[in-house]
């Protein structure tokens, strides 16, 4: 018998996913667009209503929420997660089921705190919270699903990019890398990176209106990371990808928080922790898409984003430091960076 500590999360995504994919040809009454394992969301034909989109994620305390993290946050995150994969498939959401998993000390004042951060992320991006389910767990567990709807003709998938494409992103990439090294080595972490990281944006709205403008080829969220995405992106589409590290945007403050410079410490060792900061780590819940050159301009007027790169026919390579380097398949992985 062979353990998961064995394989990586992609991997066991995938024998999970094969396995259903199996059982699916055996026939089933759901006109399933989008399946398991396959994207950010399930995709489901509604007909005459268009298409369903459906997302589940399960946070743990220990392994998703870090130290100094209050309960509106906790219950802000952990409604932001399921809302920015509705955001990569330029959907609505229109509502959220969630299971809370809660350990019998825990504070009643604790819950209520909680659940109003649920309550206030989901109310923010236009939808609500419709029902789920209470048990007692060892740690808070909390698991969201949410559900989405978008027309047949403006959903956007993680397959389609095409050669020539350019590669973009919204907001900016490495925040939540900085703040949680910052945090874990007891640094100093200001406040504009600190909401960053404790209260995530989905990008709902530039989602919506990117989708809606037909100029997307394909989309996904990049919560666990610019690098990792970059490679699920190109093995759905069948494509590769030529990004300039120069261009990646990277909020200012973080730039501040790399190593000081008048300590001795050289130019070239800060740019390359901010450079591991904003293509290796997760957090971030931007969205990473690629669109036809021919609608650049009317994209940019429906949303504000950053284009970092160029679509190739194969291979993932970074121009950084005057060099051009293979992009890793690494980023944020529940069961560690195993093949």
């Amino acid at each position: 018998m062979t353990g998961i500590n064995k394989f990586s999360e992609r991997k066991i995504i995938s024998i999970i996913t094969e396995l259903l994919e199996s059982e699916s040809k055996k026939g089933s009454i759901c006109r399933l667009v989008v399946g398991p394992g396959n994207d950010d969301c399930a995709v489901i034909d509604m007909g005459v209503s268009g298409l369903l989109v459906a997302t589940t994620d399960m946070l743990h305390r220990k392994a998703d929420f870090p130290s100094g993290m209050t309960p509106y946050q906790m219950g802000w995150m952990s409604i932001a997660v399921n809302l920015s994969d509705i955001a990569a498939m330029g959907a609505r959401p229109v509502g959220i089921m969630t299971a809370l998993g809660l350990p019998l000390d825990m504070e009643v004042d604790f819950v209520k705190e909680l659940v109003s951060g649920m309550s206030a992320c989901a109310r923010r991006y236009g939808t609500k919270i419709i029902g789920g389910d209470v048990d007692r767990h060892d740690e808070l567990t909390i698991v969201g699903s949410a559900l989405g709807v978008v027309d047949a003709g403006q959903l956007i998938t993680r397959k389609g990019a095409k050669p020539g494409d350019l590669v973009c992103v919204t907001g900016e990439t490495g925040t939540a890398g900085a703040a949680l090294e910052a945090l874990q080595e007891g640094r100093y972490v200001g406040p504009e990176v600190l909401e960053k990281f404790y209260m995530p944006v989905p990008r709902i709205a530039e989602g919506m209106a990117l989708a809606g403008s037909l100029c997307l080829t394909s989309m996904m969220d990049i919560s666990d990371g610019l690098a990792l995405s970059l490679h699920d992106l190109a093995a759905a589409s069948g494509v590769g990808f030529h990004i300039r590290a120069s261009d990646i945007p990277v909020h200012r403050s973080v730039r501040d928080m790399a190593p000081v410079r008048d300590k001795g410490i050289e130019d070239n060792v800060v740019e390359d922790k901010i450079f591991g900061w904003s293509l290796y780590t997760g957090g971030d819940f931007e969205l990473l898409f690629t669109l036809n050159t021919e609608c650049l301009e009317k994209a940019g007027k429906v949303a504000q984003f950053t284009v970092i790169g160029e679509v190739t026919t194969r291979g993932i390579t970074i121009e950084h430091d005057g060099h051009i380097e293979d992009v890793e398949p690494r980023g944020f992985q529940q069961f560690g960076d195993k093949v």
